[in-house]
């Protein structure tokens, strides 16, 4: 996949970015090179390879412990703890300055 010039144009006109020609062969050529680096990443076999909430032991939080095992803190079993049901519509919207019933209205933060 390859990151083309309309591309940064788009990306840039979503974020109001006004660029320059250079600025824009700049970021052209810096995209490109990060998604090529990425590919080069993904196809490292990873095969056996602990996952890591840091690349750096020192950064753990339990000294006590070693490699991965200092980090057990980052991670957490995938399962949602203390799930209730959320508000209802009415209620939500219920505090709103604005609402049209079913959504919140907000004004218009920014023009073109």
């Amino acid at each position: 996949m390859k990151v083309t010039d309309s591309d940064v144009l788009h990306v840039a006109e979503l974020a109001n970015l006004e660029l320059t020609p250079e600025e824009r062969a700049r970021m052209l050529r810096d995209l490109n090179s990060i998604l090529e680096y990425v590919d080069r990443l993904n196809q490292l076999d990873t095969t056996g390879v602990p996952p890591m909430a840091q690349v750096a032991d020192r950064y753990g939080m339990d000294q006590q412990k070693t490699g991965s095992e200092r980090f057990a803190y980052a991670t957490r079993d995938d399962i949602l703890h203390g799930l209730r049901p959320s508000l209802e519509r009415q209620e939500a919207l219920g505090g709103a300055p604005k609402s049209d019933g079913t959504f919140f209205k907000v004004p218009k933060v920014i023009e073109k």
